[in-house]
């Protein structure tokens, strides 16, 4: 099956067939992953620059080991080593890259809707990697296909995202991506790391975590942006861990095993503790691993649509 899109700019709007032939496709990528030989041909030939104007660890490598396992060339892009430094623009930047005759990019970038900007102003194939808070589409794939392969079904699954809702791109990406797939989905926070009226997108609000770990069977613990807290949304770090940190000790209430999630990087003992981080509740390191076979997916669907 092939995408409707030339790009993966969200998963708002994505439909159910659509996430479910990236999860598919992604399988197969991911058995490539357990080969002494971890690459295949696909892409060769197609030229993929990574343009990372934000810092990042884990989705950065996670391209660049999806783009060279598909035998891509890959360009990767930092600000401080660039024109954009000197004031160059985003579109100029874009299309003095597209000049040299790229074919894909992976874009990260601070302010919402760049992905989308992009997709106007270059012919290449273009894959949002987190612009601003708005979505992070491969994360939510690498979420969802951790958590089938783990379940079997997303249908009827109970999942409930932890933490600051209002400025993460993965809550949104997951909330569209779950809904979409039949997922039964909540948020968990501080009211004011809640958006109002998010109860529009399909998902229940809770505001004391031991009245939803009952009634879920993953929890989706988002990191605590540290610098949000000099703005105040809540009291302390003490605090928040006391009332909304996952902990071995909150869990062990749950009724069945509740499966722990995690985008990264932790703040251990803050939003979640460590002892639960590197338990056998966590799949978070199993989410890395997952993360490349979902790129693959998404860098094969969209680069050999056109072929």
């Amino acid at each position: 099956m092939k995408l409707r899109s030339r790009h993966l700019l969200g998963l708002e709007g994505v439909s159910k067939e659509e996430i479910a032939a990236i999860l598919d496709t992604a399988v197969s990528f991911r058995e490539i992953l357990d080969r002494p030989i971890k690459k295949v041909p696909p892409l060769q030939g197609k030229t993929v620059v990574n343009l990372f104007f934000e810092s990042s660890t884990r989705t950065r490598i996670s391209f660049e080991l999806a783009e060279r396992r598909l035998s891509a060339d890959v360009v990767s892009f930092t600000t401080a080593a660039s024109s954009v430094s000197k004031g160059e623009t985003l579109k100029d930047t874009a299309r003095n890259i597209e000049a040299m005759k790229i074919d894909m990019v992976v874009i990260r970038h601070s302010s919402p809707g760049s992905a989308h900007f992009l997709s106007r102003v270059v012919d290449a194939n273009v894959i949002n990697a987190g612009d601003g808070g708005h979505e992070h589409p491969t994360q939510g794939l690498l979420d969802m296909y951790t958590l089938r392969e783990k379940f079997g079904s997303l249908e009827g699954l109970r999942v409930c995202i932890v933490g600051d809702i209002t400025h993460s791109r993965v809550a949104r990406s997951n909330i569209y991506g779950l809904t979409t797939m039949g997922a039964e989905v909540s948020v968990c926070g501080p009211e004011t790391l809640i958006p109002r009226e998010i109860e529009k997108l399909g998902v229940k609000v809770f505001h004391r975590l031991e009245e939803v770990i009952p009634k879920v069977d993953v929890l989706n613990v988002l990191r605590i942006q540290l610098e949000r807290q000099k703005s105040g949304l809540f009291p302390s770090l003490r605090e928040y861990h006391r009332f909304f940190g996952v902990t071995k000790e909150k869990v062990a209430r749950a009724s069945t095993p509740i499966t722990i999630m995690h985008p990264g990087p932790i703040n251990r003992d803050v939003e979640l503790s460590a002892d639960l981080a590197d338990s056998e509740h966590s799949v978070i390191l199993r989410q890395v691993t997952n993360g490349v076979a979902i790129r693959m997916a998404v860098l094969y669907l969209l680069g050999t649509s056109t072929q």
